[in-house]
């Protein structure tokens, strides 16, 4: 049951995605409707991502306190709603308007993963709960590049094309509901034998950390004291740097610097980011692999992320050379699919915080990922328009790789931090 649980979760974030990122497949439309300028579109990118942030550590807490079930549902059915509104949107503000609104009701749904991953997996699989959590992601947004396309094209327009995917996302809500549940034990689907082979970990965990109880002391500002909280945060912050730069001005990119159409938009987008399932999926199951073979955490994940930190750099820098579209979409395929190994992160709450803080660790981490989450859109459209083109925008991106490899190359992913 816990594998059935993680594949609902996996599509949870995988319809989070499609969403959030169906403005970026209209932009085209969008910017020539509205009349948007690069800084306009940068701001509307960002709108999302301002209130996102902000709710992390505040629904980190709530999914320690309340459980990650109520919160959950009430994040998917409420990122319905502000979906359907998007596309009822007037002009520049009401759009902007609803886009925070999605970002408000979308944030509890990483966090909320985290903390499942902690309480539900084994200690050994976790490797693969989370990449199997955040795969969603570049999945979202592979789809998500087709399957807008195709419902504007089907529905007459964008706007009807996001009323339907609100809809939709509602009733997933509701469906998440009946079907989750906070501890294994909960759930009429989990036997004795497997509660009871999760919980053998848990004890372990607890006695390797010196706990005679599965409890902490459910707090944040205690960790602010540790090097591997900070390394986690800036690790996420450069991440994110890097995929949401794409998944926010990538369309765009593909249209104005490549000159696709949107049918080939959409192609392109699923590529580049079906990669980076495939990448994310292979990364955790490498992960716990070499994790089962005696190999330590440190050596496992600095050696996996450090990897893919410089393939990232490289490729990105390649884009930025090659004239060829073909090239750049392939050179993006090969730079998303190890950029999303770093979904190995979403184990690290569960790792340094335990079951108890592993909500508001996650919500920590996810708060400083998305900074990057509205800085880089305006940033990008900056850079864009300042110089009427994309080049100093994809070496923007190059620094953000940096500093994630540094940051991942720093943790100490081998114990649970003294709170």
């Amino acid at each position: 049951m816990r594998w059935k649980l993680f594949l609902l979760l996996l599509v949870l974030v995988t319809v989070n995605y499609i969403d959030r990122g169906s403005i970026s497949v209209a932009l085209p439309i969008i910017q020539k409707e509205f009349n948007l300028s690069p800084e306009l579109v940068g701001l509307l990118l960002s709108a999302f991502f301002w209130t996102y942030a902000l709710m992390q550590v505040p629904v980190g807490w709530l999914i320690d306190r309340f459980g990650p079930r109520k919160v959950v549902t009430a994040s998917c059915v409420g990122w319905g709603a502000a979906t359907a509104a998007s596309g009822m949107a007037g002009g520049f503000l009401s759009m902007f308007i609803a886009r925070m609104g999605i970002g408000v009701t979308e944030a509890g749904i990483m966090p909320a993963g985290g903390k499942l991953n902690a309480i539900w997996m084994h200690s050994k699989e976790r490797g693969r709960g989370a990449t199997i959590l955040d795969a969603g992601a570049p999945l979202g947004a592979g789809v998500g590049g087709i399957l807008i396309t195709w419902l504007i094209a089907a529905a007459g327009g964008w706007r009807a094309a996001f009323v339907i995917a609100g809809v939709a996302t509602v009733l997933l809500g509701i469906a998440t509901w009946w079907y989750l549940r906070d501890h294994p034990r909960q759930h009429r689907g989990v036997n004795e034998a497997e509660a009871e082979y999760i919980e053998a970990s848990h004890r372990a965990e607890d006695e390797a950390a010196g706990m005679t109880k599965g409890e902490a002391r459910r707090a944040l500002l205690p960790y602010l004291k540790f090097r591997s909280f900070w390394a986690m945060c800036f690790g996420w912050l450069g991440f994110n740097g890097v995929f949401y730069g794409l998944l926010t001005w990538g369309p765009l990119y593909l249209s104005q610097a490549k000159g696709f159409d949107l049918k080939t938009i959409g192609w392109s987008t699923f590529v580049i980011f079906g990669a980076g399932f495939v990448g994310e999926i292979l990364g955790g199951l490498l992960a716990d692999r070499l994790r089962s073979k005696g190999y330590g955490a440190n050596l496992v994940m600095r050696s996996l992320l450090g990897a893919s930190s410089v393939v990232v750099a490289a490729g990105l820098v390649g884009v930025t050379i090659v004239a060829d579209p073909i090239a750049a979409v392939v050179l993006l395929s090969v730079v998303l699919f190890f950029l999303r190994w770093v979904g190995l992160f979403w184990s690290i709450p569960a790792t340094l915080g335990g079951r108890t803080n592993a909500g508001v660790l996650g919500g920590a981490m996810n708060f400083s990922g998305n900074i990057a989450g509205f800085v880089t859109p305006i940033a990008v459209g900056l850079i864009v328009g300042a110089t009427g083109g994309y080049t100093w925008a994809l070496l923007y991106f190059v620094g953000s790789a940096i500093v994630m490899g540094a940051s991942v190359l720093t943790l100490d992913y081998s114990k649970r931090l003294p709170v």
